[in-house]
């Protein structure tokens, strides 16, 4: 957004999205397909093939400025202790045939990346944000994915089906969040209704035991410092940590559980697959758990790795990130596959799962449209809509460009970062050294939470070392910080 004082930072984003092979603009005949679908919408309508639970509490929660809402949740009591889990998927295939105009733009795209300044979405806004989005108080069709937890977090059942579903709350992580952990008063809409409060309470002891559970098996207790920028009077003037809560791990854990249930549920068909691969460089993160005094077994043990991490989060809580941040790097990126029936599945090393694909997220990543159009052949009996072949390069684009997206949204916090940094030139920070590379030495200011060269002053420090630094320099051109130790 263009000011006086500050650069063009929407025109910026978009030529790094075309510097790493994106091309957001969409051709007319995705505006032809939106013509053709307003004058002749999809039915909304309940059938012999789609259930109605209209009537059930669906609520969706998600960041507080988000629209383009892939998911709803609702839990029902059981028996035993038994908790049964429904998540309500977006229909998005109902509105985007596959080789439609749209779905090739979609298919080239692969997902909405988030440039802080701007989102570049893989669908038209007109879609995402509106017809096909779980907005609140409106019928939407939907992809239904029920299961069941028990007491101890473990995942049963696994039916899937289409419904037609209606959002009764539309809920946001942070005051969602901080209710579910006592640390606020419930927002408005959870304040006035004792029904949805007692659903969200049970919604979320039951991801709490999805969690514990799945990281009993092993699954990876990670940090990543997010940011997003911060805004008064369209000028950026901070920057904010991403905070995970209750709210954020129900949505994962209930994601989670969501697309392992759909995995096995095309287990005999050629699918797409989100895996992980076993470390390949898990010497070096031995070696790295050595430096720290602790000791992994030699061979790749994700519950040991785990419990190595939970005992640094405890041991350095302000030092934890750049550490999950080296082993993220060990581990490696995930990647999408092809798997055909019976074919060996290398799993999801972080997640500890053998079982994983994407599902949940239509509105915004292409893999989960594909699989949702697998899921409807599957239910009316019709033969897979895609071949092994289409499949294949499907995935390796999805991959590419999910990798491409990560470095448009890490060059652009960085340099929303040296933004909102440039008025406090002079200023003096706490801080953490958290590398020291031939490049140069790194520190992470703790409060506000950015990065920058330590540019003077880096003689005889080292990872982990404390110091007090004054900033001296932004440029938000190449995103650089630079900080003098005093």
């Amino acid at each position: 957004m263009p000011t006086s004082t500050q650069p063009d930072l929407q025109a910026a984003a978009l030529e790094v999205m075309r510097q790493h092979g994106f091309n957001p603009d969409f051709l007319p005949a995705v505006q032809q397909q939106l013509q053709a679908l307003r004058a002749n919408p999809p039915a909304i309508a309940v059938t012999k093939d789609i259930r109605d639970l209209r009537d059930l509490l669906w609520s969706s929660i998600d960041n507080d400025a988000s629209r383009d809402l892939d998911q709803i949740e609702v839990a029902q009591p059981m028996p035993d202790g038994d908790v049964k889990i429904l998540v309500g998927i977006a229909d998005v295939d109902a509105f985007v045939p596959k080789n439609s105009a749209i779905d090739q733009h979609a298919a080239r795209e692969t997902t909405t990346v988030y440039a802080g300044v701007r989102n570049f979405p893989m669908l038209p806004e007109e879609l995402s944000t509106g017809k096909s989005s779980l907005l609140e108080n409106q019928d939407r069709l939907s992809v239904v994915i029920e299961f069941v937890v028990d007491p101890s977090g473990h995942v049963s059942g696994g039916e899937v089906y289409r419904a037609l579903v209606r959002n009764h709350a539309q809920l946001q992580y942070n005051s969602a969040g901080a209710w579910l952990e006592g640390t606020a008063a419930a927002p408005p809409k959870i304040a006035a209704s004792a029904d949805l409060q007692a659903q969200l309470r049970l919604q979320s002891d039951a991801a709490q035991k999805l969690k514990s559970e799945r990281y009993e098996n092993g699954a990876l207790s990670l940090q990543s410092d997010e940011v997003y920028p911060v805004f008064s009077n369209a000028q950026i003037v901070s920057i904010a940590p991403q905070q995970k809560n209750r709210a954020t791990e129900l949505i994962e854990d209930f994601m989670i559980a969501a697309n392992g249930a759909v995995a096995r549920m095309l287990e005999k068909v050629s699918s797409l697959r989100r895996i992980v691969k076993t470390p390949e460089r898990w010497d070096r993160i031995v070696q790295l758990a050595s430096e720290h005094g602790e000791k992994l077994p030699a061979d790749p043990d994700s519950k040991a790795l785990n419990e190595f991490l939970l005992r640094r989060k405890a041991a350095d809580p302000d030092h934890f990130a750049d550490l999950s941040l080296a082993v993220i790097k060990l581990i490696g990126p995930g990647e999408y596959v092809l798997e055909r029936p019976g074919d060996p599945s290398p799993g999801h090393f972080g997640l500890a799962v053998q079982d994983y694909t994407h599902s949940t997220a239509p509105n915004r990543r292409f893999p989960d449209i594909v699989t949702q159009r697998l899921i409807k052949a599957m239910l009316a009996d019709q033969p897979n809509p895609y071949s092994d072949d289409e499949l294949s390069a499907l995935a390796a684009n999805c991959t590419a460009k999910e990798n491409a997206a990560r470095k448009v949204e890490r060059e652009m916090s960085k340099r929303l970062a040296a933004v909102a940094m440039q008025h406090r030139i002079g200023a003096v920070f706490d801080a953490i050294v958290t590398g020291v590379t031939p490049r140069g030495t790194f520190v992470r200011a703790l409060q506000p939470h950015v990065e920058g060269l330590l540019a003077q002053g880096a003689q005889g420090v080292d990872v982990g070392d404390r110091l007090r630094v004054k900033l001296i320099r932004t440029d938000m051109q190449h995103g650089f910080i630079d900080f003098a130790r005093v």
